[in-house]
């Protein structure tokens, strides 16, 4: 855990001053107009998309972080959005899928490292089952995707320290519930 939040950020966003300090390792503020700022964790999606085979959709990463290592599709929620519209969202800006989740699986606390700053974020887990005939259309930021059978699945080949957990915690703890049952 970090000691100060913000630590690159020296002045007040609201006045300018100088006088914007740490309070501990999640908020800073401003001694002179008495803004606060907390360093709160960003919500974020993660689509756990299986086919009938069993094969799970992994994405190529296209731009850093990470990039150039596998994935699981995904992102940030938008403001105004739930978690399940923002994986449907996400889903097809990067993969061209429509697909609903269909069972939220777990949450993993990530550091996401972006233009020179650590994102905070709850990276939540959901299942989402794609029907045998689909064609997929990479996007967005992603270079590649395809379909990897879950035996093969080497979660130290995922570039993103929460991805590659969640892929060790979907081995661990549903080893044998693979394909799902429709």
């Amino acid at each position: 855990m970090p000691s100060e939040a913000f630590p690159s950020f020296r002045y007040c966003p609201v006045c300018g001053s100088m006088a914007f300090e740490a309070q501990d390792f999640k908020s800073r503020r401003c001694h002179d107009c008495g803004f606060e700022m907390f360093q709160n964790a960003a919500a974020a999606v993660v689509g756990v998309v299986m086919n009938p085979q069993g094969q799970l959709l992994v994405a190529r990463r296209s731009r850093q972080p990470a990039i150039h290592t596998l994935d699981l599709p995904g992102g940030f929620v938008d403001k105004g959005e739930d978690l399940e519209q923002a994986l449907t969202r996400e889903l097809k800006e990067e993969t061209g899928l429509i697909l609903s989740p269909r069972q939220w699986l777990f949450s993993i606390p990530n550091i996401y490292r972006y233009s020179g700053l650590d994102v905070y974020t709850v990276d939540n887990f959901f299942l989402c089952q794609a029907s045998g005939n689909v064609t997929l259309h990479p996007n967005d930021d992603v270079a590649d995707l395809f379909w990897l059978p879950w035996k093969e699945l080497r979660p130290d080949d995922f570039g993103l320290a929460s991805i590659a957990q969640g892929v060790r915690r979907l081995q661990r703890t549903h080893a044998g519930l693979w394909p799902p049952t429709p």
